[in-house]
This record gives structure tokens, C-alpha cells and sequence, in this order.
């Protein structure tokens, strides 16, 4: 089909490739093809020279949720300076690693990319904290998960059509989404790509969670020295480079910690693919096999998020700025609970539909951490 309007298109020619043909040439028999994709909740028509996936990638991309991203902590705060990453540049970092892999072991990159931008879509402001006072919030009804929340977004409140909701996203990636809500007790494993995904996603914030905590002097490296993967880093670093200033070393260290977790990825899942021979992406599914990191690496990376967690999640800075935001964001919940009038009109009509806390939760899910603290301003302090 892909072929037939390639060649009515007044773009087209003979020499160029079309999508399916690229996809045969390049990606192995396990990665999920566009021409068998399940299609979209509301048909449309395909595109002449973008594939599915291709157009979801614009598609969230060009989204509101999407550019929300970049007033969205990852894990520090606008307060504590510009250095550190946002919720937005944590997406296009996941989205770069996991297309480096995804070409190395020759997957959908096009699915990946798609499933890397639209991962983390769903997160309130103020991070985890956030998510954890809607989640206590909302316990009667479920709770609250910025997973889900993610598919809300794309699904419904996204409004980039006049025929139907949402983003009208393929299957393939609202199961990828729907796969992150939880992860513990899945039927069977998703797609090869949104494992990568998942993959890249944990390499990303090891590495740059690191980088940021430093600069922002959390911990220092002689502090993390004691662990393995930081020691490694340090040796390479030092035998490969000439004296470092601070910043060039710490900027070295994070670099080495990208590139070993990606060769490991590379190398070790490779293998196992290679050995394993799937003849389609269905087998791969349904196989015990799951992209992930060798299990000498796994160990390394453990210690250094247990580090994470304990020296700088748990910085005594972080939790005072966390229970505060915590503090204004229960205190907005309840009350616009309370005065849903103050509630803007497009989201009067889901009151009646899905009820006033589940639309409350999702209008502050909605907001930037700076957006947040005005509405606190306005109506609440």
C-alpha cells in the first residue's frame, strides 16, 4: 500500500526508497515492521513518505504535553540554577541513547523514538514528589500514575484533531506506554523497542543524575569513588587523558559512564538476539528474553543507584523542597475539590464524566512546576 502511494505522490521517485522497502533492507527479523502495524483507534490514511511511527514522532513532538516537558523537574529544582536537566532534555537524551542502540542492534527506530518522547509525557510537576501527593490523593480511585496519566494525554485531553481526541497514536505505541504502568506484572513482555526504551531510559539517568548532583556540589567524585563504575570511569579517564580541571573531569567521567552503559547494551543483548534467532517480533515477546545490561554491569549499575537514592534523592536540600512543593500541592488538590468553578472550562465537561478528584489530578498533572506555584499564588497561599 505504502508503495501504490508513493508513487502518486508528486514528491516520489523511482530511486527513492519506500518506507517498507527501507525497513526490510535495514532492521533484523525480531523489530517490529510499520507494514504490520495494528493501525490507529480512528482509521486514517497512510502518509506518502512518513511511516507510522514516523508520524507519532511528530505527532508528540508537537504537542502541548510535549513542550510542558521543559518547565517539568527531572529531579532538581529551576531554583537551584539552569545546569541541570529538565524533564524535557532527560526525553531527548532516553531518545538519542536508545536510537544509538535501537541502529546498533537494528530495531524500529522510528517506534523507538516515538516511545522515547511520549515516556515520560504523563509526569506532574514537581517530579516523583508530585506524583506521590496525587497518588495519596486520589487512593480511593485508584491512585494516580504518571504512566497512566501519560495516556491520558495522548489519548484524550491532547487536542490536535477536529474528528476524534488525543494524538490518534498507533497501537504499537499506546501498548508500549500502557506496557510502563506496571512493569511487575505483565502478561507477557512488550516489544523489543519499548524494552530498549525502558533500557535507555535507566542508562540516561544514571549518567546525567550523576553530572548534575556534582555540579550542583550534592556529592563530590571522591565521595562516589567508592563505586565500582565511577572508580572504572576514573581510571580510564586518567590513563587516556592529560590532567583535568574539575568540570572537564566530571564532564569526562559522565561520558565514560553513557559509553560503557550503551556498549554493554549493545554487546551483550546482541549477542543474546544473535544467539537467539528470532524469526519475528511476536517470538521475541514471547520469549524470557529482555534487553537489559550484562550481569556484571547490572551489578554496578545497582550500587550506583543505590548511591543516588540514598546520598542525593534523600539530600536533605532535595527532601525540604520536596515536601514543600508536596505541601502546596495536596493543599491545591483539596481545594479545587472544593471550588471547581476555578477550574478551567475545558475541563468542566470531564467533572460529570470521570469525576471532580481524577479531574482536578488531572488539570495539576497538566501544569509546570513554575505554572503551579502561580495558580498556588492566585488562589490558595
Amino acid at each position: 500500500m505504502a508503495s501504490d502511494i508513493n508513487a502518486k505522490h508528486p514528491l516520489s521517485s523511482r530511486a527513492l526508497l519506500t518506507v517498507d522497502q527501507r525497513e526490510s533492507l535495514l532492521l533484523a527479523p525480531y523489530a517490529t515492521f510499520s507494514v504490520d502495524t495494528d493501525g490507529r483507534e480512528y482509521p486514517e490514511n497512510e502518509h506518502a513518505y512518513r511511516g507510522p511511527y514516523q508520524r507519532d514522532r511528530d505527532r508528540v513532538l508537537h504537542s502541548s504535553a510535549y513542550r510542558r516537558l521543559s518547565g517539568k523537574m527531572q529531579v532538581f529544582t529551576g531554583e537551584m540554577g539552569d545546569y541541570h536537566r529538565t524533564r524535557l532534555t532527560h526525553t531527548q537524551e532516553v531518545a538519542t541513547i536508545a536510537r544509538t542502540i535501537g541502529r546498533a542492534i537494528r530495531l524500529n527506530e522510528d517506534l523507538i523514538e516515538a516511545l522515547a518522547l511520549v515516556h515520560d509525557l504523563g509526569h506532574p510537576p514537581y517530579g516523583h514528589a508530585g506524583e506521590d501527593v496525587l497518588n495519596e490523593c486520589l487512593t480511593a480511585e485508584g491512585g494516580f500514575s504518571h504512566n497512566q496519566y501519560g495516556l491520558t494525554l495522548v489519548r484524550e485531553l491532547e487536542k490536535r484533531f477536529t474528528s476524534y481526541p488525543g494524538l490518534n497514536l498507533t497501537r504499537e505505541v499506546l501498548a508500549g506506554q500502557t506496557a510502563r504502568i506496571d512493569k511487575q506484572n505483565r502478561d507477557t513482555n512488550p516489544s523489543l523497542e519499548v524494552q530498549l526504551v525502558d533500557a535507555a531510559d535507566s542508562t540516561t539517568y544514571d549518567a546525567h543524575d550523576t553530572d548534575d548532583a556534582i555540579k550542583l556540589g550534592l556529592v563530590t567524585l571522591e565521595d562516589m569513588e567508592e563505586l565500582s563504575m565511577i572508580r572504572d570511569g576514573l581510571r580510564f579517564v586518567r590513563e587516556n587523558y592529560a590532567a583535568l580541571d574539575p568540570d572537564m573531569l566530571r564532564k569526562a567521567i559522565v561520558h565514560r559512564l553513557i559509553d560503557i552503559q550503551v556498549t554493554d547494551l549493545i554487546d551483550f543483548s546482541g549477542r543474546e538476539l544473535q544467539r537467539s534467532a528470532f524469526t519475528n517480533a511476536d517470538e521475541a515477546a514471547r520469549s524470557n528474553f529482555v534487553i537489559g545490561p550484562s550481569p556484571g554491569l547490572a551489578e554496578q549499575k545497582r550500587e550506583l543507584e543505590e548511591f543516588l537514592y540514598q546520598r542525593v534523592y534523600r539530600h536533605p536540600h532535595l527532601i525540604f523542597v520536596r515536601e514543600r512543593a508536596q505541601l502546596r500541592l495536596r493543599k491545591m488538590f483539596h481545594g479545587y475539590v472544593q471550588r471547581p468553578d476555578l477550574i478551567p472550562s475545558k475541563y468542566q465537561y470531564r467533572i460529570a464524566r470521570i469525576g471532580i478528584g481524577r479531574t482536578v489530578a488531572d488539570y495539576l498533572a497538566g501544569m509546570t512546576d513554575h505554572y503551579c506555584e502561580e495558580m498556588f499564588a492566585t488562589h490558595f497561599a
